[in-house]
């Protein structure tokens, strides 16, 4: 034995071993670790094998291995590239972890230079750095768009388990008639572990790509996933787990991953975040590549570490590439990731991404039950620079071929390859089939609707949502509301939706009526929308609220700061046309009558002749176009909202607005306009920005009822698109720009601060500014004839704005408790106004990883 290169160790700190039966033999699990012998690292991805036995293992990125053995005497080979391989004789079976340590082989390192890690790492001089600039300097050639056309063919296979199942879940009463899906496990993915599959999606596409114009074209050939029915949003949960598990590629700067942006190793900062070593040089189908190895600078911060194989033939692309995340960055419920990507060279010496395996462990703790979650991409039957015709790339980016749903068992086992389901996973698609028909299992899908959507099930309806059949407020007192819809159990053309409340305060009834039409026979809830909708409404609004994702009559928003006493009673009908396209740009045409009538401490009066006359409504009969373009915009589809996964592409929203005097009833004539342009801005390991530009402009002349009344909050929540510290109907104009800044941080600063690092805070800071103004002709204080604004015991707190700006401002701690935000807010200006406050203290909840 070559003590030098090889050398075996008992640890005294050993675990016992663990036996299980495999094939209906006996097998005992041999355990250890495998390390450098200089500097004692773990060794991760070298192979353990039973020499003369089949199957083997791999040592995970913490060096540990385990491996089942039959019986002794036996040989046990550790290999790696770069280091000594050897092979080690037991004649008996050890009942403690082995600790096998190998020393590095430098005879293939040829004239590439290897660092010694323990020295004080610099990027000048230091040969790794200079190999990664040239791989930075060539990035764009290496992309497949450096290629005029290129087509492939993509297979995606999707696959979320149950993790770590407690045996006491098998054993329970209430979950034994799902014993079916426990008893599914799969052993194969995780080592030492048991997973139990419950979700399972695959896609075949043939993907176009043209360099100019740009533009992709994706044709969805077979697409088949699990349906669990009705009481989900299964398209919903498919573009969630995808967008979690989305396409990156590494000569990208940025790489998201589970709604995270990390820094690429190979960005064009990488240098500065990243420190590099040259492990090795091998030769792989002939091609001499260098094996190089990086690890963040502050293992904090949200980067990679992991393994790089780089091409010396003068392109300095990667051929391979293996991705792994530390355990104390802030990211939320993940418990490891790994990612796994292999390049195909081309005929003209590129290399191409071939096979793309992304790996999450996911859990409220560290050691509890999780889900785990996989995603294979398989890229085949390359063909560059043969031009597309242009028709090819006309209509929406992704098609989906009627005939895809549709695709028989053996479409399938010849479309996966090499990428065979496991026996688990195989099973996936008829359990799932056979839970959706159990009634248990519809009516705990009822019941948990209920408790987080807020609807109930009965028959063709839909009662909800239950967070508004109870709220209270000022003008109404103790309210009560009960409604619901109808659903896709009816009909897939039209729908309906009605509610009826009563408010024992002001002993008065309010409704709502609506009835819509699909024109394209899909859900008018989902995507895309092309409908026709008439409604009436009866019922009570404040002024210049403007909630994102909430009913206005939410129990919990009925507790409100300071005077919440300005209110409207409105009559609204509407009528509706909305078109949404493949490539997510909409229109949307419509008409509305709106008659409002005050209530609290609102009144109508203006002067005529000197003389206050009180106005009891205002009518108005407007038309209205919308244009908005999101592009690659996706989202979940809930009951009530679709809530958009934000991603790195702008958001525009263009909407005119014409009151027409004498139709319906309207009295005023006027012409409005109003642009809104939202972005995201990714900032590598500082974090993100989200910036809201929103301007308008009104032409006529109007009371001030139907100016633009700023978007005030005085809830207790936070809202990211309202003016937190402004009270209603504070601020009246008929021209306005504002800009919000929203800088995510994402625990830069706080995962520097030891205990901080622990709760795995993070910081955010914010900015809200509103310039806004009224002409003469609108403003009553100019006009005499100009209906008022409302007085509260006698004082004005309605106001229009000079050449000083609103603005507040304050930073957030958020991810509290992994769901809590807390926002610290301050008031800089108007501070003279009544009843305002300068500072405060709001919350909200988000998940996010």
């Amino acid at each position: 034995m070559n003590k030098e290169g090889f050398c075996i160790r008992v640890c005294i700190t050993a675990i016992l071993v663990m036996t299980g039966v495999v094939s209906g033999m006996a097998q005992t699990i041999i355990t250890g670790y495998v390390k450098d012998s200089a500097t004692q690292a773990p060794l991760s991805n070298a192979s353990v094998s039973i020499k003369g036995q089949r199957g083997g293992a791999r040592t995970n990125s913490d060096g540990r291995f385990r491996i089942p053995v039959d019986k002794a005497p036996l040989n046990i080979v550790v290999s790696i590239v770069g280091y000594n391989s050897h092979t080690l004789h037991l004649d008996d079976l050890p009942s403690l972890d082995l600790t096998i340590t190998l020393s590095r082989d430098f005879k293939d390192l040829g004239h590439v230079t290897v660092r010694n890690k323990k020295q004080k790492y610099r990027n000048k001089g230091n040969p790794a750095v200079e190999l990664i600039r040239q791989v930075i300097d060539n990035k764009n050639k290496n992309r497949m768009e450096a290629y005029n056309f290129a087509t492939y063919e993509k297979y995606e296979k999707l696959q979320v388990s149950v993790n770590k199942l407690s045996d006491k879940v098998g054993h329970n009463k209430l979950l034994k008639p799902y014993h079916f899906l426990v008893e599914n496990g799969d052993t194969t993915k995780l080592e030492g572990r048991t997973l139990s599959p419950v979700y399972l999606e695959e896609t075949l596409s043939d993907v176009y790509y043209r360099k100019s114009p740009e533009k992709t074209k994706t044709i969805i050939k077979g697409q088949r996933k699990v349906d669990f029915g009705e009481f989900l949003d299964m398209g919903g949960i498919s573009m969630y787990l995808n967008r979690l598990y989305q396409d990156f590629n590494v000569y990208d700067n940025n790489i998201s991953v589970f709604t995270n942006l990390f820094l690429s190793p190979i960005a064009d900062m990488g240098p500065t975040f990243y420190m590099y070593f040259i492990d090795d040089t091998v030769m792989v189908d002939s091609q001499k590549l260098v094996r190089l190895s990086f690890r963040p600078r502050n293992p904090n911060d949200l980067l990679f570490r992991g393994t790089l194989w780089i091409t010396l033939d003068g392109n300095y692309a990667i051929q391979k590439l293996k991705l792994l995340v530390s355990k104390s960055i802030n990211f939320n419920f993940v418990r490891e990731m790994k990612i796994d990507q292999d390049f195909t060279r081309m005929p003209d010496g590129r290399y191409l991404l071939s096979k793309s395996d992304v790996l999450g462990d996911f859990g409220i703790n560290k050691t509890g039950t999780g889900l785990f979650g996989e995603r294979v991409v398989s890229f085949r039957n390359f063909s560059t620079n043969q031009p597309v015709a242009d028709s090819v790339f006309k209509g929406p980016p992704t098609v989906i071929l009627d005939s895809a749903v549709a695709q028989k068992d053996s479409f399938w086992v010849a479309t996966r390859g090499a990428d065979t389901l496991t026996r688990a996973e195989s099973k996936v698609y008829a359990n799932v089939d056979s839970l959706r028909n159990m009634k248990s299992f519809k009516r705990l899908m009822d019941y948990g609707t209920l408790l987080l959507a807020g609807y109930k099930q009965a028959g063709i309806f839909e009662i909800g949502p239950a967070s508004t059949f109870y709220s209270f407020n000022p003008v109404e007192g103790f309210r009560l509301r009960f409604g619901g819809r109808t659903t896709t159990k009816l009909s897939t053309r039209y729908y309906s939706e009605a509610y009826a409340a009563y408010g024992f305060k002001d002993q008065k009834w309010k409704y709502f009526l609506s009835g819509t039409y699909s024109l394209n026979n899909k859900s008018i809830y989902g995507f895309p929308q092309n409908y026709v909708r008439a409604s009436y409404q009866h019922d009570t609004k404040i002024p210049g609220q403007e909630l994102q994702f909430v009913q206005e009559d939410n129990f919990l928003l009925s507790f409100k700061r300071g005077n919440n006493d300005k209110w409207l009673y409105n009559d609204i009908f509407r009528l509706d046309y909305k078109k949404e396209f493949g490539d997510h740009f909409s229109y949307e045409f419509g008409y509305k009558y709106w008659k409002q009538s005050p209530a609290g401490t609102i009144a109508y009066v203006k002067q005529t002749g000197g003389i206050n006359d009180s106005i009891p409504a205002i009518t108005t009969s407007e038309i209205s176009a919308e244009f908005r373009w999101a592009p690659h915009e996706q989202f979940y589809i809930g009951k009530l909202y679709r809530v958009p996964i934000v991603n790195k592409y702008p958001i525009f929203d263009f909407r005119y607005t014409a009151g027409i005097k004498g139709l319906t009833g309207g009295e005023y004539n006027y012409h409005r306009f109003d642009v809104d342009i939202f972005k995201r801005f990714y900032l590598g390991p500082i974090g993100y920005t989200d910036i809201t530009l929103d301007g308008g402009y009104l032409f006529g002349k109007v009371p001030f009822a139907l100016a633009e009344i700023s978007h005030a909050n005085q809830t207790y929540a936070y809202q990211l698109a309202s003016y937190n510290l402004m009270n209603f109907m504070e601020f009246i104009s008929d021209h306005y720009g504002s800009i919000m800044i929203d800088h995510y941080f994402n625990g830069f600063f706080f995962n520097k601060i030891p205990l901080l690092k622990k709760l795995k805070w993070r910081e955010v800071i914010e900015a809200k500014v509103l310039w806004s103004g009224i002409r003469d002709e609108n403003n009553p204080l100019k006009t005499a004839d100009q209906v008022k604004f409302p007085l509260t015991n006698g004082l004005v707190e309605t106001f229009s704005m000079n050449q000083t700006p609103y603005v507040e401002a304050g930073f957030a701690v958020a991810n509290i408790f992994k769901l809590i935000r807390v926002d610290f807010i301050k008031r800089f200006t108007y501070l003279n106004h009544p009843e305002i406050p300068t500072w405060g203290i709001r919350a909200r909840t988000k998940f996010d990883f």
